[in-house]
């Protein structure tokens, strides 16, 4: 439910990419980031750095996209909100606070956090993460210089990488809590 929860914005914004305007697809994936920042609250959890970088991240490329013209096209829009989520998780790396720490603290024990391997763990899942972010955006790069390849082929690379992140999330944190259980 919570990897549902985390992914919501972004799949409704390749969703609807393939089915509206650009920029109804950036306004509602915002909608939706700032649905789930509504329900994180509302069951007295804290803002996560995704969901409201999120949140901004689409609000601000819809909005350039209206004041410009939409003189972007749908790969330099992917391109933007890949960027976009990319300096998002780098930026938690930076800040020393992986973005995964936010959600893996409410589904684990306070001894569990406590301990210094949880943070690696979160550290890990991170990178993890940027790894996809990094292989989508190669996706777009591909896309915008290489024409003549099937668009399906960057929509494969970035649904693969999104899954095998979100598989490797499971694994790995299955994986931590069975040894931190021991």
């Amino acid at each position: 439910m919570m990897l549902f929860l985390i992914l919501a914005p972004f799949a409704a914004f390749g969703a609807l990419m393939m089915l509206t305007t650009p920029a109804i697809s950036l306004f509602a994936a915002c909608a939706v980031a700032l649905g789930t920042i509504a329900y994180d609250l509302a069951r007295g959890r804290s803002v996560k750095a995704l969901a409201a970088g999120a949140a901004v991240l689409f609000a601000a490329v819809g909005t350039y996209l209206v004041l410009s013209g939409g003189g972007m096209g749908d790969h330099g829009i992917r391109l933007a909100v890949d960027l976009g989520v990319l300096a998002i998780a780098l930026g938690s790396i930076a800040l020393r606070l992986p973005f995964t720490l936010q959600y893996a603290r409410e589904v684990v024990e306070p001894e569990i956090v406590a301990q210094p391997a949880f943070m690696t763990t979160n550290y890990i899942l991170t990178w993890a993460w940027i790894g996809a972010f990094i292989l989508m955006l190669v996706a777009d790069i591909l896309l915008i210089y290489w024409p003549s390849l099937p668009v399906w082929i960057g929509v494969g690379v970035a649904f693969a990488a999104r899954n095998c992140a979100v598989y490797f999330t499971t694994w790995y944190s299955a994986r931590r809590r069975a040894q931190f259980a021991r």
